[in-house]
């Protein structure tokens, strides 16, 4: 028998019993996990020997990395940006979840496997000369001293929630500012293909344990994926310049609402959310709510696309110099 949630508490005891009894399903997807991944290391990618052939090579790719226009670097700033919000995200989960238990130690491997991401990009941008790195260093110091506090009310629901969109999210932008940057220099394309890799992995568990989640206790994730679903602060946003920077990549077709809108609709889809049964009355109006986002999503990325004309920017980390699009 379904019973009648209060849409308007907050986490409740009831929240981290259903998350205690998912522990052996969490153990089973972590080793899931790291049995499909294949690990590897920055230095992999980006040699650091000091010998000739090594700094030939470098050169080479620096050369080639100066073709590479200047909305794909506006992705891979604000991509590179992201990545190094690492800190925020881990102490998120450790508050969340706890730093004990499976939750804890998927923690510590999530954590080490997104470390990667942010070395080997920072490697990238500063040995190819992409960017004036004092300006970037100055945005990534502002976005990790403004911090990052989603208004969850204490929900480990809606981190779960979150984490499943969020990583499906990265995964896109980071593969999609792949293939633009592959055209002109392919040792990019490659990175980022690693670290994209290292997404959609990461997409998989979050997806699927809000999935269990919601066989075990459908109302209150449904609340919780409502709450985060409409309206995804992505965690860069505290960045400064980052709805300049994020207008940028919607142009350039990398990341926008658009496709944002196929990522819930994906969600929506694989969770079952428009076919769920069992709920109360409360439970079948977010049921409702939840299936009429894509459409409202759909919406504004038309809207945006109608209403957009050619717009002219400018950023420190490129040298202030123009760019139209």
């Amino acid at each position: 028998m379904t019973h009648a949630v209060s849409f308007h508490s907050v986490a409740s005891s009831e929240h981290y019993e259903v998350l205690r009894s998912m522990e052996e399903y969490v153990v089973d997807q972590l080793q899931r996990h790291l049995a499909q991944r294949r690990l590897w290391f920055p230095s992999d990618l980006i040699q650091s020997n000091c010998d000739e052939q090594v700094d030939s090579e470098k050169m080479r790719t620096r050369e080639a990395a100066k073709d590479l226009p200047d909305q794909v670097r506006v992705a891979l700033a604000i991509n590179l940006l992201t990545e190094e919000g690492l800190p925020h995200f881990h102490r998120l989960i450790a508050v969340h979840l706890g730093n004990e238990s499976p939750w804890g130690q998927w923690n510590g491997i999530w954590t080490a496997e997104e470390d990667r991401h942010g070395c080997v990009l920072r490697d990238y941008v500063r040995d190819m000369q992409i960017f004036d790195m004092r300006a970037l260093e100055w945005m990534q110091y502002r976005y990790i001293e403004q911090g990052f506090n989603p208004q969850w009310e204490s929900d480990p629901y809606r981190l779960l929630a979150y984490t499943s969109l969020q990583e499906r999210a990265t995964q896109v932008a980071h593969a999609n500012a792949g293939r633009a940057s592959g055209r002109h220099e392919p040792l990019i394309q490659r990175i980022l293909a690693h670290v994209s890799g290292d997404e959609s992995r990461h997409y998989a568990f979050y997806r699927n344990v809000f999935g269990e989640i919601l066989s075990r206790d459908k109302e209150r994730a449904l609340h919780a994926l409502y709450k985060v679903m409409p309206a995804l602060a992505m965690p860069g946003h505290v960045i400064p310049s980052y709805e300049l920077m994020s207008d940028v990549m919607r142009r350039a077709g990398i990341y926008g609402p658009r496709h944002y809108q196929r990522i819930v609709e994906e969600l929506l889809t694989f969770w079952r959310i428009g076919i769920l049964t069992g709920l109360s009355a409360a439970g079948r109006e977010l049921q409702d709510k939840l299936m009429k986002i894509p459409g409202r999503l759909r919406r504004m990325a038309d809207h945006l696309e109608f209403r957009s004309k050619p717009k002219k920017f400018a950023f420190d980390f490129l040298g202030g110099r123009p760019l139209t699009i």
